[in-house]
């Protein structure tokens, strides 16, 4: 069991959540049941299902909900493009949000390589 507000990778993903809210404020009412919900929904599955596996009770079970918060790492990323080519948002707010889930992504790679060897 790991201390989840302790990983790096738990505050980043936190940091994107804020981020993401801040930016799907601007988008048009009525993507509010659209791409708004889809996005906020994706962001906040990264860092809930670290959370949720750093609290299960082997390494194993925490690679597994990585694996599922990678999943939500590209979701996103894909959501925040094509928000991007449907003119809802400026590449220059994105690009910044992008390149902290690259991070994120990297890190989660890297623990799951670790849980993997284990």
């Amino acid at each position: 069991m790991h201390d989840f507000k302790k990983l790096v990778i738990w505050q980043k993903a936190m940091k994107i959540v804020k981020s993401i809210y801040l930016i799907t404020r601007d988008f048009p009412s009525e993507e509010k049941f659209g791409l708004i919900s889809q996005i906020r929904r994706s962001a906040v599955s990264i860092p809930s299902n670290i959370s949720e596996g750093a609290g299960r009770n082997t390494n194993g079970e925490f690679k597994n909900f990585l694996g599922i918060a990678n999943g939500s790492l590209n979701e996103l990323i894909t959501q925040l493009i094509l928000s991007k080519e449907l003119e809802l948002v400026e590449d220059e707010k994105i690009q910044p949000i992008i390149k902290d889930l690259i991070e994120v992504q990297k890190i989660n790679y890297s623990l799951i390589r670790k849980f993997s060897k284990e």
